[in-house]
C-alpha cells in the first residue's frame, strides 16, 4: 500500500511541477523584453493610413524604470484632429516636426508650430488639430511608470 501511495504522491508532484513550469513559460512569453539602447531608422517605420492621415509606430516596450515607454509619429492632414480631447494617467510629450497645430490643454487653445513641444500632464484634458494648410507631422512619446494608477474621473 505504501508503494502505491508513494507513486500517487510522486505523480501529483510531477503534475504540479509541470503546471507551474508551464505557467512560468506562458507568463514569460506574454511579457515583452525590456527595451535596450538602439536607433530607430525613419525609413524602417511603416506608415499605416488612418482617416486623418497616417501613423508610424516607433516602439512600445518596458524599460528598466518604466512599465512601458511608447512612441509613434503622426501625420495629420489639414483641418483634421486625430481624436476628441481626452485624458489618461500616463504623461505624454509631443514634438512638432512640421506644420501648425492648435492644441487645447484644459480648455485653453494654443497654436504650436514647427519645433514646438507639447507636454500633457497626467489626467489633464488635451486635444489637437491641424490648423495649417499642409500636413502636420509630430512625434509622440508616452511613459507609463511602474506605479501608475487608474484614470481619475
Amino acid at each position: 500500500m505504501r508503494a502505491r501511495t508513494d507513486v500517487v504522491l510522486v505523480a501529483t508532484a510531477v503534475v504540479a511541477a509541470g503546471a507551474t513550469l508551464a505557467g512560468l513559460a506562458v507568463s514569460r512569453a506574454a511579457t515583452a523584453p525590456q527595451m535596450r539602447s538602439r536607433v530607430f531608422d525613419w525609413n524602417q517605420l511603416k506608415p499605416e493610413a488612418s482617416k486623418t492621415g497616417d501613423r508610424r509606430e516607433v516602439f512600445d516596450a518596458p524599460t528598466a524604470t518604466l512599465d512601458r515607454l511608447a512612441s509613434h509619429v503622426t501625420t495629420l492632414n489639414p483641418g483634421q484632429a486625430p481624436h476628441p480631447a481626452h485624458k489618461y494617467p500616463e504623461e505624454e510629450l509631443m514634438i512638432v516636426r512640421q506644420g501648425t497645430l492648435e492644441v487645447t490643454l484644459n480648455g485653453q487653445a494654443t497654436r504650436v508650430e514647427t519645433g514646438g513641444m507639447i507636454f500633457c500632464a497626467s489626467n489633464e484634458m488635451h486635444g489637437l488639430r491641424n490648423v495649417g494648410t499642409t500636413p502636420a507631422i509630430y512625434y509622440v512619446v508616452k511613459w507609463f511608470p511602474h506605479d501608475l494608477g487608474k484614470p481619475k474621473p
